[in-house]
């Protein structure tokens, strides 16, 4: 496995702009060449070298049609880092996209003369960026077929049900539930929630944990039946923070 870089999220948001936009991302930002833009994050500290920055375009131009090759030979080992920000900025102009990546460098690297234009809901997005569950849950979606439980099932989005588990996959008669966790290494814990927790013994063999391993490289699947019976868990009693809420105080005429 190659090393994470450690501005990670900020080259591949650079990398994919620069696949899909080309010259247009650069002039947004008062370039006119790529090669002042890659110096740019030099200057800023983000990346030691202009390779760094070029090698990330490179990486996602295989996926946009842009007459370049790009790293052509890895197939779709990287696509799910492509799909991550398709699902959270793909519809984006490239005005709007060039002020997420200001966004990112207003909020992460403290760049205060940095003028960021963005609507609420791509604030809401931003911060899903960062997170792993969304990016294994993506992979999860694109490729739960060639896992051999799920091979030619038929899957049902129950993410927003908030019951437990993130997918239903129907194979033939059976109905399993996939819970899908990231994990960013090759290997590592994961936590289950009180809900998921009582999903699992609840349907037991039907219930199955699927981890994405090494989501920072080439992801792979790990698939746990019925976890409970596999696997020890501790309780751990949550505080978490009160929740407030606002009540009306005189009724609506």
């Amino acid at each position: 496995m190659t090393e994470r870089h450690q501005n990670y999220e900020i080259l591949n948001l650079i990398g994919y702009g620069l696949a899909k936009f080309d010259h247009e991302l650069i002039r947004q930002f008062g370039f006119e060449t790529k090669h002042k833009f890659y110096e740019y994050f030099v200057q800023l500290g983000i990346v030691e070298t202009a390779s760094v920055v070029k090698n990330r375009m490179d990486l996602f131009d295989p996926f946009f049609e842009n007459n370049r090759k790009g790293w052509w030979q890895k197939g779709d080992a990287y696509i799910h880092r492509k799909l991550l920000i398709d699902s959270l900025f793909g519809n984006e102009n490239v005005f709007e996209y060039a002020n997420i990546i200001k966004l990112f460098l207003k909020d992460n690297f403290n760049i205060k003369n940095i003028l960021v234009e963005v609507k609420p809901i791509v604030k809401s997005r931003f911060k899903k960026l960062q997170e792993t569950g969304l990016e294994a849950e993506l992979f999860f979606l694109n490729n739960f077929n060639t896992i051999e439980k799920f091979k030619n099932g038929c899957i049902e989005d129950a993410r927003l049900y908030g019951d437990g588990y993130d997918f239903q996959v129907d194979v033939h008669e059976n109905s399993f539930l996939a819970e899908v966790k990231g994990i960013r290494a090759k290997r590592g814990k994961f936590r289950l929630t009180e809900n998921e927790y009582l999903k699992a013994q609840e349907y037991q063999d039907n219930y199955i944990v699927t981890l994405v391993l090494n989501l920072d490289d080439l992801p792979t699947f790990l698939t746990i039946e019925n976890p409970l019976k596999h696997l020890k868990f501790e309780e751990k009693i949550i505080n978490a923070k009160a929740t407030k809420e606002y009540h009306l105080i005189s009724t609506l005429d």
